[in-house]
Parts: C-alpha cells; sequence; structure tokens
C-alpha cells in the first residue's frame, strides 16, 4: 500500500471513528456533569480526523507536522474522556470496548506517524 492509499484509509477511519463518537456521546446519561462529557469526547473525537484531513492538503511539512500532532492530542484526549466514562459508570464497559479498541489503535497510527516526522 502507498502513502496516498494508506492517507485515504486513514481519513475513511477517523470519519467512521467520528461518527461512532457522536453516536456514543448521544447514549450518555442526560445530566450536567455527562454533558461536558459529552461535549469533550465529541469535540476530541471528531476533532482527530478533521486535522488528518487538513494534513494531508498541508502548505507545508511544518504545517502537516502540526496537524499530525494535533491528531495525537486529540485521540490521547478521546482516550482519556473514553476512561472517564467507564469509571463513572455512565455506560456498559462491553459497550465500550470496541471504541476504546479503535482510539488507541487511531493513537498508535499518529504517534508513529509523529515520531517519524521527527
Amino acid at each position: 500500500m502507498d502513502n496516498k492509499e494508506f492517507s485515504i484509509l486513514l481519513e475513511k477511519r477517523t470519519k467512521t471513528f467520528a461518527v461512532e463518537i457522536i453516536k456514543l456521546s448521544a447514549k450518555l446519561p442526560n445530566t450536567i456533569e455527562s454533558k461536558v462529557i459529552r461535549n469533550q469526547i465529541t469535540k476530541s473525537g471528531t476533532s482527530i480526523g478533521a486535522n488528518y484531513r487538513e494534513a494531508n492538503r498541508a502548505r507545508s511539512k511544518a504545517d502537516f507536522k502540526n496537524k499530525i500532532k494535533i491528531s495525537v492530542g486529540e485521540a490521547n484526549e478521546t482516550v482519556y474522556w473514553l476512561e472517564i466514562i467507564v469509571e463513572m459508570n455512565w455506560l456498559k464497559q462491553d459497550d465500550l470496548h470496541s471504541i476504546t479498541n479503535e482510539a488507541k489503535e487511531i493513537l498508535a497510527i499518529f504517534t508513529s506517524i509523529s515520531n517519524k516526522l521527527s
């Protein structure tokens, strides 16, 4: 697989992930506290792919590197919010297993890309 094919697949994967995060956030309880987390996880979970898409259209290598680093941060933040949701018992851990694994895989991918740019 060449870089172009890889980036197309990763764009699709991060968009699918964003949709799943939005669906997950809609399932959170309707409390003041969970609304804060809903907002946070929706922002971070959807920002990963948005920043990656922008990176693929970057004007320079420095711009590309910056957008990738933002994607790393947003993926890491999303994993954090998923951990909070589990610890708060707002959703069943079994229901979060798949999306948590995907979040960690996406984080690992972007971390690897970022490390290769350093």
